[in-house]
Parts: structure tokens; sequence; C-alpha cells
């Protein structure tokens, strides 16, 4: 009988804590749908159906390289953009395109004598997974397209060249059979030079070092900083929040006191995890210092305020571990702490700029890989002061409302 009564007990204070009911239900269904889109196993269709944009810049402007635009454009993984060089290589320097394709002069005249045609494929250094299979995907049809004009021009020469008194039908007929005998072929017909975009004084960081880093360490960080928060919630019931309240002190000053300790917390954690990755795996911090540090304390303002409105708005320990679990766990998923973005679907990547972590992510790749200058990634740095801002705005509304009434 008593077995049964505590059991009663239990679930009514279980269910009674809507919160909680919610987070513990919620949380679970919520990662099983993300991660379903983030591998794409949605649909099949989904799946197949996203292509990668390539910029073309196209040089020589003559009739052969505008039929090779028109073979690219049919290939169905790709969308093509074209764009002229320059633009287009800063397009790509600060991240915002993954590569271009170069279609260099001279070629139409090095189709024309059956020779090696000039193509250059420069990238975004910090995307090179994703170029190995955008490079597997272009010089397959590249191979396929170019390798006929070029067996076509070698055949005409060598007719021309041992046959070139015969009348023009029997030359047709010697060249269906050179044809289908493929015995002038070259396979190399492309002189293809992959270049990877970056300053020329810029160290070669590992890439998997940078994603490695940056992701693990602003996902921890999240879950730091949920739990430094949560000892505003042990004051709460340990009544050492009552006297605060009782003293002449205003709620805005305990929460931006709060804030500040949790700011330089997330600060000092930041330069200790970096220093880290500097003294065991050789992470070059130190290489772009300035826009490092700008960089490292808009990511700890923008988490140090997330902190402070997940105490803001729950009531109890319990809320706040659910809560922070699954907001954490989502942002970090869809943000790339979790799953690189490359690979996940379009609408994925899309959504991806609604997370802290995506933010501070690409502004670590634009100091690691990209080099880029502090004036380059200011506009993240601007958008993670933003998303701070916010979340301390709300906080403050929702401290007083959701905190101050329960005590």
């Amino acid at each position: 009988m008593m077995i049964k009564t505590i059991c009663f007990k239990d679930l009514k204070l279980f269910f009674s804590d809507k919160k909680s009911v919610i987070i513990t239900f919620l949380l679970p269904i919520v990662l099983i749908t993300l991660f379903a889109f983030a591998f794409g196993g949605i649909s099949s269709e989904n799946s197949n159906s996203k292509k990668t944009p390539l910029l073309v810049s196209d040089l020589d402007q003559t009739v052969a390289s505008k039929a090779l635009l028109v073979s690219l454009k049919k290939i169905k993984g790709l969308s093509i953009i074209e764009m002229p060089i320059d633009q287009a290589e800063n397009s790509i320097r600060k991240g915002k395109k993954l590569a271009v394709l170069i279609i260099k002069n001279g070629f139409e005249v090095a189709t024309t004598k059956g020779e090696p045609v000039p193509l250059e494929l420069k990238y975004d250094r910090s995307r090179e997974i994703e170029i190995g299979m955008l490079q597997a995907l272009l010089m397959q049809s590249l191979m396929r397209d170019l390798s006929k004009k070029n067996i076509s021009t070698n055949i005409d020469k060598f007719i021309a060249k041992e046959f070139g008194g015969l009348p023009d039908n029997v030359k047709s007929d010697i060249k269906q059979k050179v044809s289908k005998n493929d015995l002038t072929s070259d396979n190399n017909v492309i002189d293809f030079k992959l270049t990877a975009i970056s300053k020329p004084t810029q160290k070669q960081t590992n890439i998997g070092l940078i994603q490695a880093v940056s992701g693990t360490a602003i996902m921890m960080l999240l879950f730091s900083i949920a739990e430094i928060g949560g000892g505003l919630l042990d004051e709460k019931e340990g009544g050492t929040l009552k006297r605060l309240l009782y003293a002449p002190i205003k709620p805005k000053t305990i929460l931006f006191g709060k804030m500040s300790a949790a700011l330089i917390i997330a600060i000092l954690q930041l330069i200790v995890m970096l220093c880290f990755a500097y003294l065991t795996f050789g992470l070059p911090i130190f290489d772009n210092l300035l826009p490092l540090i700008v960089l490292i304390i808009a990511i700890a303002f923008a988490i140090a305020s997330f902190g402070m409105l997940l105490v803001s708005v729950a009531k109890t320990r319990k809320q706040l571990s659910g809560l922070s679990s699954m907001l954490i766990l989502t942002m970090s998923a869809i943000g790339g702490s979790m799953i690189p973005l490359f690979a996940m679907p379009a609408i994925m990547q899309k959504i991806a700029i609604i997370s802290v972590n995506y933010w501070g992510i690409q502004g670590f790749y634009d100091i690691f890989a990209r080099g880029l200058s502090f004036v380059e990634i200011l506009p993240r740095i601007v958008v993670l002061l933003g998303i701070g801002l916010l979340f301390t705005f709300i906080a403050m509304r929702m401290f007083q409302k959701n905190l101050f009434k329960l005590i």
C-alpha cells in the first residue's frame, strides 16, 4: 500500500510540473527529428536534390568556352553561377562561396589543336572535404565531354596526315573505324590546376583541428555557463536571493552582476581551451591575435547572456537542466558543433544561422583557415554581440516576471 502511495505521489509531482513534462518527452522527439534532417533521412528525393553552387569565370570568352558552360549547367549536382574572377575570388576568400572554375585564355585554341585544355579550380581552403566531392563530380563530366572533343580533333589530324589524298567519303569511313577503336585518344585532355585561396603568409592549419576545437569549445562553454547560471536558482532556494531583495539593490544589478561573472569565466574558459590546442596541436592562435581576442569576447558575451536567459526562464534546477540540455544540443547540432555544416542538407545549412555555435565556429574558420582581418570578420562579431544584447534584454524582462514572484 505504501509503495502505491509513494508511486502515485511522485507521479503527481512529476506531471504537475508542466515544463519538466514537456522537456522530458519533447527533447528526444526534437533530437530524433533534428538528426533525421541533418543526415538527410527525411526522403531520398530531398537528399538527392541538393545542388552544389559553383562559380564560373570565363576568361576565354569563345564559342568553345560558352559551349562548356552549357555542358556544365546540365550536370544535375551543380548550380552554375557566372561571375567575374575578382568578385568570385573575393567571395570565396570570405567564405561566402565554395569554389570558382576558371576557364583560362587559350581554351578554344587548345580544343582546336587537341591539346590539354587550361582550367583552374580555386576554392575555400576551410571546406577541403567538400571540394573533394565537387572535384570528383566536376572531373567526371569534364573528362567525358572534353575527351570526345580531344579524340575527334586528334582523329581529324591523324586522317589528314596519313590519308590526306583520299576522297572525303573514304575519309569518313576511316574516321568511323578509328573512332570505334579510339586509336588516337589521349587521356591527358585537361591541364587542371587546383588552388586553395588563402593569404600567402598564412600557415596551413589542419581543417579537422579547427572544426574539432571550435565546435567542441563552444558547445562545452554553453553547458558550463548554463551550470554557472544555475547558481542563481540555488541562491533562491537557499534564501540568499530573498535577502538581496530586501537590501537596496535593483533586480537589474543582481542580474548584471551574475552575468559579469559568467562573462569572465566564459572568456577564461575559451582562452584555456585555445591555449591547450596551441600547445598540444599547434593551433596558430598568435598569428591573427586582435581579431581572435575580439571574437572570444563576442562569443563569451553571447553565451553568457544565453545562460542568464535560461536561468530567467527556468524556475527550478530540474527545469534548468532539461531546458538547457534540449536547447544546447539542438543549437550545437544545427550550428555545426556536432555535425559539420557541409554534411547537412541545404535547408539545415540555412537554419544554422539561428545558432550561436554557427557564428562562433565560422568566426574561428575566418581567422584560422581564411586568415581574414579584423574588419573582414567584423560582421560575424556584430551578429554575436547582437545576439547577446537580445538575450540580455529578454532575460531582464523575464527575470522579475518568472523568478521574483516565486520568492
